[in-house]
């Protein structure tokens, strides 16, 4: 690990941070609000790689856990770790990571088909189902009232992974991040 790397992930872990200005939306039916956060997730994996970007996503959890108010409504603290979103908190990494590693398999053949299929793998699909299941454990309520209410959200995160997709698609033509197989880039 070089400053290079350690300066991207500290870079994503702010991006991520300063996502969470963005105002969130609640569903009154359910304690999780959308945020702009998942994006930075998605967009970590897939412009630094399943190492990078999974550690820029844990740098930042490690930040919420400290106290700093980086999450919508200024929330931070072990305390969020408890609460309703906390199931899709923890699986934030692993979203990252697994959009990360899609994106470094098919780094050859990388377009926008391939980028949103690694965004929607691992920044929804790999998300879902843990926070699903602590939300629902937190909240209550029965895992399939669970799932049906947080298909609220599913066009925004189909929405974040098209732009994230994009994004990642500029940034890896003029400064690609990824290290592949053979091919060291820094």
């Amino acid at each position: 690990m070089n400053t290079r790397s350690l300066s991207f992930i500290a870079l994503f872990a702010a991006f991520i941070a300063v996502l969470g200005l963005v105002p969130a939306v609640q569903i009154p039916v359910l304690a999780v609000p959308i945020t702009a956060q998942s994006f930075g997730v998605m967009l970590a994996g897939a412009v630094l790689g399943a190492k990078r970007g999974a550690l820029a996503v844990l740098l930042f959890l490690v930040l919420v856990a400290i106290g700093l108010p980086l999450l919508p409504g200024g929330r931070g603290g072990l305390g969020v770790f408890m609460g309703p979103s906390a199931g899709f908190l923890f699986s934030w990494p692993i979203g990252a990571c697994i959009v990360g590693w899609l994106a470094e398999r098919f780094w050859n053949r990388m377009n926008f088909a391939w980028m949103m299929l690694a965004c929607v793998v691992g920044g929804i699909l790999a998300i879902y189902p843990l926070g699903i299941l602590w939300l629902a454990y937190a909240t209550d309520i029965s895992v399939l009232k669970t799932a049906i209410g947080s298909a609220a959200y599913l066009p925004g995160d189909f929405i974040k992974a098209a732009i994230a997709s994009a994004v990642a698609l500029m940034v890896r033509r003029s400064y690609p991040l990824i290290e592949t197989r053979g091919r060291a880039i820094s």
